[in-house]
C-alpha cells in the first residue's frame, strides 16, 4: 500500500514522464522539419521510451493500491535553432528528470516504502543511461559543429535506434 505522499510524488511523476514523450515528440516533429529524419527517428524513440515509462510509473501505482490520477500534459518547446542546441535542451532535461528520480527514492526512503524504492532502482539506471546518450550525441555534434558530413553521417547512425517496449513481458524492469 502506498502512503499519499509516495502516491502524489508517483502521479507527479507520471504526468512528467508524459511531459517528457511531448517534449521529444516536438523535437522530433523539428528534425522532420530540418530533414533530418535519423535524429527524428531517434527523438520519435525517445518519445515511445518515455510514454512507456509513464506507464511503468501508472500500472506500479494501481499494482500498489492507488489511484493513479493523470494531469493535463503541459505544452513543451517546439522551435529550436540547430541540433545542438536541441541535444543541449534534452542532456538539461534528463538532468531535471534524475533529479526528479532521485527525490522519490529519497520519499521511499523516508516512508520506508521498500517496494517502491525497489522499483525506483530501474529508474536510477535508466537515467544514468539517458544522460550518457544525451552526452555523447551532444559531444558528437560539437565536434561536427552541428553541420555538414559528420551531421548527416551522425543522422544516418541515429537511424538505426531501436525501441525496447520495457513494458512487454520479460523486460527487466
Amino acid at each position: 500500500m502506498l502512503t499519499k505522499k509516495m502516491e502524489k510524488a508517483l502521479n507527479e511523476q507520471i504526468n512528467a514522464e508524459f511531459y517528457s514523450s511531448y517534449l521529444y515528440l516536438s523535437m522530433s516533429a523539428y528534425f522532420v522539419r530540418k530533414n533530418l529524419p535519423g535524429f527524428a527517428h531517434w527523438m520519435y524513440i525517445q518519445t515511445q521510451e518515455e510514454a512507456a515509462h509513464a506507464m511503468l510509473f501508472f500500472n506500479f501505482v494501481n499494482e500498489r493500491g492507488g489511484t493513479a490520477e493523470l494531469k493535463a500534459v503541459a505544452k513543451p518547446d517546439f522551435n529550436w535553432t540547430d541540433p545542438i542546441k536541441v541535444f543541449e535542451a534534452v542532456l538539461k532535461h534528463e538532468q531535471m528528470v534524475t533529479g526528479l528520480i532521485n527525490n522519490l527514492v529519497d520519499i521511499a526512503i523516508t516512508e520506508k516504502d521498500h517496494a517502491t524504492n525497489n522499483k525506483l532502482q530501474w529508474f536510477v539506471a535508466e537515467q544514468v543511461e539517458e544522460e550518457a546518450n544525451a552526452t555523447e550525441i551532444l559531444e558528437q555534434l560539437r565536434i561536427v559543429e552541428g553541420k555538414g558530413q559528420g551531421l548527416l553521417l551522425l543522422d544516418r547512425e541515429l537511424k538505426t535506434r531501436v525501441f525496447v517496449n520495457p513494458l512487454l513481458p520479460g523486460a527487466a524492469v
